[in-house]
């Protein structure tokens, strides 16, 4: 009887590899925030569950990205990332702003909604 109301599955940051860069960021008809983390990283993990929540919030108006610097170090090295979290914007396959370290939810949401 319970099993009859399913949890709505919970949208969450699209993993961004070298192979899907080009259409999921350069492509993107709409703004891109990328999060460059790595797991071992104490402040990516407290930017982590922002990012999540972006993902959810601004579902079908923006794409909302990670990147795991471990993994896809041919594109750390691209962005010349030296220290994580680094979040960058595009807009319109172009860069927009790039920002290291934590930046709060409010500032976040203001720049996407200034891109868009």
């Amino acid at each position: 009887m319970f099993g009859l109301f399913k949890k709505k599955d919970k949208i969450k940051p699209v993993e961004i590899t070298a192979e899907n860069f080009k259409e999921l960021v350069l492509e993107s008809k709409q703004p891109v925030l990328l999060d460059f983390w790595a797991a071992w990283c104490g402040p990516c993990k407290m930017i982590g569950p922002i990012i999540d929540e972006l993902a959810e919030e601004y579902d079908g108006r923006a794409v909302i990205g990670k990147v795991n610097t471990e993994l896809q170090q041919q594109l750390s090295a691209a962005f010349k990332i030296k220290s994580i979290p680094t979040l960058i914007l595009y807009k319109d396959g172009q860069p927009y702003a790039r920002y290291s370290g934590l930046v709060p939810k409010p500032n976040l949401e203001e720049l996407l909604n200034e891109m868009m």
